[in-house]
């Protein structure tokens, strides 16, 4: 259960990091680029924290270099969800990013714990 609200903390703090780094890029740049970009920088900065905090492990490269690819599926619910929302909806890239990545959180804490954790079950 710690780790569930850690994670779901460590969530909070990234979706922070995430949008506000996005509208930050959308100043000057093309939703879909700022969306890719600021999703990155908070990639890096969400493995950090799950490290030390939600599943107390060091990081190593090896977890580092899958980390990324754990998020492939968080990245494409919500590049998809974005792009649904803003260009077949019609409503808007500020709050896209919010409303798509909400479902991608299940998935993500899975597949993070079981590079975090390999010996363990998610």
């Amino acid at each position: 259960m710690r780790q569930i609200l850690t994670f779901a903390a460590v969530g909070v703090v990234n979706t922070a990091t995430y949008y506000c780094l996005y509208l930050l890029f959308l100043t000057g740049l093309p939703y879909l680029a700022a969306h890719i970009l600021a999703f990155t920088l908070a990639m890096v900065g969400s493995f950090f924290l799950n490290a030390r905090f939600t599943y107390r492990t060091p990081p190593t490269w090896r977890k580092f270099l899958l980390f990324p690819l754990t998020n492939v599926t968080n990245f494409l619910i919500t590049t998809v969800g974005v792009y649904l929302i803003v260009d077949v909806l019609h409503a808007g890239s500020r709050f896209a990013p919010l409303v798509a990545s909400a479902a991608a959180i299940p998935v993500t804490y899975v597949v993070s714990r079981w590079v975090m954790l390999p010996k363990s079950i998610a």
